[in-house]
């Protein structure tokens, strides 16, 4: 790309500008359009020829700058650079007809399939009287996203989808995000241009934003091409313009009657507008050439920054794809040489280790997707700091994956070392920087819910289900607190105000007091409940029950200590320890003592005896003379159990009005008795209980 003649802002810009104040509108016209040109310049210098020639801090200094002179002087742009952010938020994706069919490309796994490929190219062009050469432009095939960019007047007016080839969906606002998608075309393009291009999401781009989502606990995708399909259908595109997005185009669907003769002029000149084209591609003169290139390809495959599943080889004469034609669905100009599937040997991109709930760190290899055992698998569990030591593995490495069960990945063995020595555990927590602390093979952090990894599942854990059921705080209410600092502690969740909550976005004034009439309704909650919400490691619904019936107060529970604990029915050493190691930390003494002082006051378990010791209650549905949670505290404070969820432990299903089919079903399934509101309220007096 030409450097702008007589812009300042090309190669020496100024990190600080006049004061805006200082400028009239003429001024900041033109001061707007030089910054606009000079960013786009540099946009492509990094973008498309990986070749920048200012530093970030001054690129961003330049943004900037454009941002506050089009807000300040009213004079944005749908071409301006500062469209990238992404725009506002829309319902749902609008469906919108292709400029031409997007026609899928018949495909051969063995060289044999592309030369038969080839004798059916020659024999058609023969029979139609071409006697021209038969030349190839072969390209890498990318595994991305397929897209449809359409400009009008050099500007891009609409981006979609593939969708069915006919119709896609509308992603123009997401991909306006996308930097190596040009907003404006450079140099004599034509009025109407329509290509074709791959969105996808670069390897290393992947695995750094799958290490982030691991680190706050979510889910990371199984490969680019999930993360970027996912990201481009974003119905918010400041979330798009967030996540690492790159774009090749690879064909011109409509030229506006450029004049193009074949596909290799075509690649070349969609360049010259300001469109990244692949560096790799090449044009050979026969279908020797083409195998050799994907033989090629294929050895290079794992060095390449984004993921190809094959190549691609096109007939490069546009007359000679003419008189091919096409089917219905795809071109008999082309064919894509698929690449074998990669299986069970692969290699580690990256080692990232998560801080679980109650702060144990586990290591995760991300890797390079691979499939296994039928399944394409993009990570893999290294359990603890023990077996990495055992295997000897490090980021680099190629390793061996299976499958255990079927089911969970595991690294099975390093097959090739990409160095010396192995991948070394933090000694200090990847989040909070708290001392790192060895329990056997395991390590855990010893941040408590001072560490934000362990206090953002805390909280989201506090509120479950499986905690004190707070409607209101799930995932993204809970990921909105942390990220406005108003919640540093679960404590601080009885501190919120209904001013500050209703301003968050999304929420309001009904939003905000819901919310805190939850809370309030929760500072009384049974002293099982309390004993599940606090997360204590080990301790679920079932052993929490067990604890608030055999002591009867929080007080009790805190102060037992391990042999008095393991004298409960159904605890052993290990579970005992961990209750007792909880609440031997100050951090967490501290958390139970604020939530008391904010008005949390677990509820003691009156023991009326143990007339239904051993019985294994589950309720379903609503009853009329007790709400379920009194039935299941009446059953409790009476040596019996209540759970949610029935397995073959299970003695009783008590089933209320309009209730669930699953409990049903699985009472059915494990021959457990059920039980209406009347038999049930018959039982409890036949074993003595008061009603």
């Amino acid at each position: 790309m030409d450097e702008p003649e007589d812009n300042p802002y090309v190669r020496d810009p100024p990190l600080e500008f006049e004061p805006v104040e200082e400028l009239d509108e003429a001024a900041a016209a033109e001061q707007i359009e030089r910054l606009r040109e000079a960013i786009r310049y540099h946009d492509h210098r990094y973008y498309q020829e990986a070749d920048p020639v200012i530093p970030d801090r001054t690129y961003d200094a330049l943004f900037d700058r454009l941002e506050t002179l089009e807000e300040v002087f009213d004079r944005r742009s749908e071409t301006s650079p500062t469209r990238r952010v992404g725009g506002e938020p829309v319902e749902e994706l609008e469906t919108v007809e292709h400029v031409a069919p997007m026609l899928s490309i018949d495909s051969a796994d063995e060289a044999s399939g592309v030369r038969a490929f080839d004798e059916r190219v020659r024999e058609r062009l023969a029979a139609a009287g071409d006697d021209g050469p038969v030349d190839y432009l072969c390209e890498p095939k990318f595994d991305g996203l397929s897209v449809e960019l359409v400009y009008e007047d050099g500007e891009l007016a609409r981006a979609a989808t593939r969708g069915d080839g006919e119709y896609g969906d509308d992603v123009t606002e997401n991909v306006r995000t996308i930097r190596s998608v040009p907003l404006e075309l450079r140099g004599g393009h034509p009025d109407f241009l329509a290509v074709r291009g791959e969105v996808f999401m670069p390897r290393a781009a992947f695995q750094a934003y799958n290490r982030e989502r691991i680190e706050r606990g979510d889910d990371p995708f199984a490969n680019p091409r999930n993360a970027a399909a996912g990201t481009l259908r974003q119905l918010d595109p400041s979330v798009t313009a967030e996540r690492p997005l790159d774009c090749f185009v690879f064909d011109v669907l409509d030229d506006g009657g450029y004049g193009f003769e074949t596909h290799h002029w075509r690649r070349e000149t969609v360049a010259e507008w300001g469109f990244h084209v692949d560096e790799h591609a090449r044009r050979v003169d026969d279908v020797d050439g083409a195998v050799a290139f994907r033989e090629e390809m294929l050895a290079r495959r794992d060095d390449l920054d984004y993921e190809i599943d094959g190549v691609v080889v096109k007939v490069d004469r546009l007359d000679a794809c003419e008189t091919l034609g096409a089917t219905s669905r795809a071109p008999r100009w082309a064919v894509a040489y698929k690449f074998p599937a990669r299986t069970e040997e692969t290699t580690v991109r990256d080692v990232v280790v998560q801080v679980g709930r109650t702060g144990r760190l586990t290591p995760v290899a991300l890797l390079d997707p691979v499939e296994v055992a039928g399944v394409e698998v993009s990570r893999a569990t290294l359990h603890n700091p023990e077996q990495i030591e055992e295997l000897g593995v490090d980021v680099g490495d190629r390793v061996r994956l299976k499958r255990a069960g079927d089911v969970i990945p595991y690294i099975e063995a390093v097959v090739e070392h990409d160095g010396d020595g192995h991948f070394a555990f933090p000694d200090r927590c990847p989040v909070c920087e708290s001392p790192v602390e060895r329990d056997g093979p395991m390590a855990f952090c010893t941040g408590g819910v001072a560490c934000p990894a362990q206090l953002r599942r805390a909280v989201q854990h506090y509120a479950s289900r499986t905690g004190l059921d707070i409607e209101g705080l799930g995932e993204k209410a809970v990921d909105q607190l942390l990220e406005a600092g108003l919640v540093e502690s679960l404590p601080d969740l009885y501190e919120l105000d209904a001013e500050e909550l209703a301003a968050l976005e999304g929420w309001g004034e009904t939003s905000a007091e819901n919310l805190l009439a939850e809370l309030e309704a929760s500072t009384e909650p049974p002293l099982s409940d309390f004993l599940s919400a606090l997360g204590v490691p080990e301790v679920g619904p079932t052993v929490a029950a067990d604890l608030a019936r055999q002591f009867g107060t929080l007080e009790a529970v805190t102060t037992a200590d391990v042999e008095e604990l393991q004298a409960v029915d159904g605890i052993g050493e290990t579970v005992a320890e961990e209750v007792r190691e909880f609440f031997d930390s100050e951090r967490n003494r501290t958390v139970v003592e604020r939530l008391r002082d904010h008005g949390v006051e677990p509820q003691t378990v009156e023991t009326a005896g143990d007339a239904l010791e051993g019985l294994t209650f589950v309720f379903t549905g609503s009853l009329s003379g007790r709400t379920r949670e009194e039935a299941r505290e009446l059953v409790e404070a009476n040596g019996g159990s209540a759970t949610s969820s029935v397995s073959g432990n299970t003695d009783y299903l008590v089933v209320g009005d309009d209730p669930g089919r699953s409990k049903r079903e699985d009472a059915e399934a494990n021959d457990v008795p059920t039980l209406g509101e009347s038999e049930f309220e018959t039982l409890l007096e036949d074993h003595g209980v008061e009603v």
